[in-house]
């Protein structure tokens, strides 16, 4: 395994609380029920000095004391995803579209992620493809697919072109859309193959980044990035509190991802999953940052500002 690659950046990651301890001379990580995983392109970002850096936040373990998997409005499962999975693999609760469960894999474990309970047994598009093909065969009003997991480039170059080509053999499928941590956390990700792959398919693609902070674009990922010339760029950000919430960290993410070709999405309310509590912004309080955002802000580096619901629809605040 070459050193700097990828495959090797993956590999070589701190997981759980004593080398996390370790790394960052600290003594706040807490192996609890989501394990603790941060690549090292990642880690090296964080100011050790600071315990209240925005990036370390994200990624540290700590029980919140007062709460519990009984606070009112959190459960293990926020989003119901299996409930919109008529086949193995694949979420249906939109028309047009559907999402691939393309890896059970990410890059780096984020305390808040809504996933982190998510009974992955069973849910892969690759072994279950020939159902999801025959699914989406019979449901011509779709005509996006979203790969999302985990992170679907954790996947192998290999696997991912082969399920690029399945897709590209669906004649009603015009959009691949990637939904990827790893492309800002483990920029080395961004591979000449990958480019390759992704200017040369039929599909129109759209990489939409998970961002949360500017001080996680790095010079590697504004090299990486900016090779994909083919592809369009979109972020998405979720609302943290202590790490994002202010207008002024929100309107530099803005300007600061636009400065690399990538245009502000989304910006969501936090998915109430049980031990995410403490990254809580209230309803009230995001909209007024996001009013206040958009007074700062020109109208096209304003993220939507939105609560995903568990029954099939994206609410706009």
């Amino acid at each position: 395994m070459k050193k700097n690659t990828w495959q090797y950046n993956t590999h070589n990651t701190l997981k759980g609380a004593d080398k996390c301890n370790a790394f960052f001379h600290s003594k706040q990580f807490e192996d609890q029920n989501f394990p603790i995983k941060i690549p090292l392109e990642f880690a090296n970002l964080i100011d050790k000095n600071n315990p209240n850096d925005p990036l370390l936040k994200q990624v540290i373990s700590t029980e919140t004391p007062g709460f519990s998997i009984e606070t009112p409005g959190f459960s293990i499962e926020p989003l119901e995803d299996e409930e919109n999975a008529p086949v193995a693999g694949l979420i249906h609760k939109y028309p047009n579209r559907v999402l691939l469960i393309a890896s059970r894999v990410c890059a780096i474990h984020c305390q808040y992620c809504f996933r982190q309970n998510f009974n992955y047994s069973g849910h892969d598009a690759i072994s279950n493809w020939q159902a999801i093909e025959e699914y989406i065969y019979t449901h011509p009003q779709v005509n996006e697919v979203i790969l999302s997991g985990g992170d679907p480039l954790s996947l192998s170059d290999e696997k991912l072109q082969g399920l690029i080509n399945n897709i590209e053999n669906i004649p009603h499928i015009k959009n691949l859309r990637f939904h990827t941590r790893s492309a800002v956390v483990t920029p080395s990700r961004i591979t000449a193959e990958l480019v390759k792959m992704l200017g040369k398919t039929r599909l129109r693609i759209v990489l939409v980044t998970h961002v949360n902070h500017a001080n996680e674009l790095s010079d590697k990922f504004a090299e990486a990035i900016g090779q994909l010339t083919k592809v369009t760029l979109l972020n998405q950000s979720v609302l943290l509190k202590g790490v994002n919430d202010s207008v002024s960290v929100l309107s530099t993410l803005s300007t600061d991802l636009f400065a690399l070709g990538i245009l502000p999405y989304y910006l969501h309310l936090l998915d109430k999953v049980s031990g995410a509590e403490h990254f809580l912004v209230e309803d009230e309080t995001a909209t007024k940052l996001h009013r206040e955002l958009g007074k700062k802000l020109s109208g096209y580096l304003v993220p939507r500002l939105v609560r995903d619901e568990n029954l099939a629809a994206k609410t706009w605040l």
